[in-house]
């Protein structure tokens, strides 16, 4: 099992051959891939970032949960950060298992699980110049307006 942040382009032909294991009869992988649109907006690029150790300490924890609830021998996740351009890898998730069933509900479970739980934020770059963060789960609550000694009442 093992989780990374990676800002390297992802090679899943590599990463899929470290899940080889001699019980697995199936490996199942998922390649998330930068697309050209989102909501109907262009899309020219996605631009990640992560807490990086809480990042991984987490991703670890949902590769352990995989391998436990489905059986599975090996399971691995990379994710990207930095600035992605289309159609590049920003995340893959593989797994192996005895048989193909538990190999796909372990990757789906990961990828899922990983979208909700680590601290990566997704920012898109759109074709008129703009940009905006998007998918946080819990968006940030205003700072608090400090008042300045000028501004108190007494």
């Amino acid at each position: 099992m093992t989780f990374a942040i990676s800002a390297e382009v992802i090679d899943p032909e590599t990463l899929k051959a470290r899940l080889a294991a001699a019980r697995a009869g199936a490996c199942v992988s998922f390649e998330g891939w930068v697309r050209d649109h989102n909501d109907g907006e262009p899309v020219t690029a996605l631009e990640y970032e992560t807490h990086a150790e809480l990042a991984v300490k987490e991703g670890e924890k949902v590769l352990a949960e995989a391998c436990a609830r489905f059986d599975v021998a090996l399971a691995a996740c990379v994710h990207r950060v930095g600035l992605l351009k289309i159609g590049e890898c920003a995340v893959w998730v593989g797994a192996s298992a005895e048989h193909r069933g538990a190999a796909f509900d372990a990757c789906r479970y990961i990828i899922d699980e990983i979208k909700q739980r680590l601290p990566i934020w997704k920012k898109e770059h759109y074709a008129n110049g703009a940009s905006a963060w998007v998918n946080c789960a819990t968006p940030a609550a205003p700072a608090p307006a400090r008042l300045s000694a000028a501004n108190q009442t007494p």
